[in-house]
């Protein structure tokens, strides 16, 4: 009998010390159950900095809206689309060009953001494209002559349905400061692909692109305030 007691007194005690380590098992791994989603919608602003840049040079008026679309936890289809019309002056040539331009492409975010933040330091990529107007407003010949000064010739000379096609790479930041609203900075190297000019003169500046140098490469900034409209989370 004693001996039947002592095996049934092992038994239980082999079977409660197997519970608890199952419950200490299921208690430790419940504190990694917790999961941060992050929000998935359409972000929508604009380019603060052309209409301060408006605003302070006379020879510049443009604005630009801002959009993207989370498709992953690190992709986003991204676009810009607007409006610039510049003066260019030049050493013989006074020319304006005025149009609409839009760029489509997508980022790819690689920070690792910390439990629920969502911010983003983004590469990018961009096509753009551009349909424009511009007026060679007056010019001066280059004759190089001191006994026959060249005059300057002010008659305007517009050429309509001019464009132009772009490769954009881009980089920037963007932080969320309130609740989806958002700021952001970036940079863009830009290649020109091809583009339409008027005849005997060449295109300075495409809205979108920006200055167009002999390289046929230019650089663009962006500074933009956005607000996310979330559709889910994930």
């Amino acid at each position: 009998m004693c001996k039947y007691f002592i095996s049934f007194y092992f038994l239980f005690v082999f079977v409660n010390g197997f519970s608890q380590e199952q419950k200490t098992t299921v208690k430790e791994t419940g504190k990694d159950t917790i999961i941060y989603k992050s929000p998935y919608g359409i972000r929508i602003g604009i380019d603060i900095s052309k209409p301060i840049l408006s605003s302070i040079n006379g020879l510049y008026s443009g604005f630009e809206i801002v959009g993207d679309y989370r498709i992953s936890k690190r992709f986003f289809i991204a676009t810009e689309m607007g409006y610039e019309e510049k003066t260019s002056e030049e050493d013989y040539t006074n020319s304006t060009s005025k149009g609409s331009y839009l760029r489509l492409g997508f980022n790819y975010n690689v920070y690792e953001n910390w439990l629920d933040m969502n911010n983003e330091i983004l590469l990018g990529y961009r096509y753009g494209f551009s349909l424009f107007d511009q007026t060679l407003n007056s010019y001066t010949p280059n004759v190089n002559s001191t006994y026959f000064p060249s005059n300057s010739i002010n008659t305007s000379i517009t050429a309509s349905s001019l464009n132009a096609h772009w490769s954009e790479f881009v980089f920037g930041i963007k932080v969320e400061t309130f609740k989806n609203l958002f700021l952001s900075a970036s940079a863009s190297y830009k290649v020109l692909m091809s583009a339409k000019e008027p005849e005997n003169f060449k295109t300075l500046f495409s809205p979108g692109f920006n200055r167009i140098f002999e390289s046929s490469t230019g650089f663009g900034f962006n500074y933009t305030i956005s607000y996310l409209i979330p559709f889910k989370s994930k």
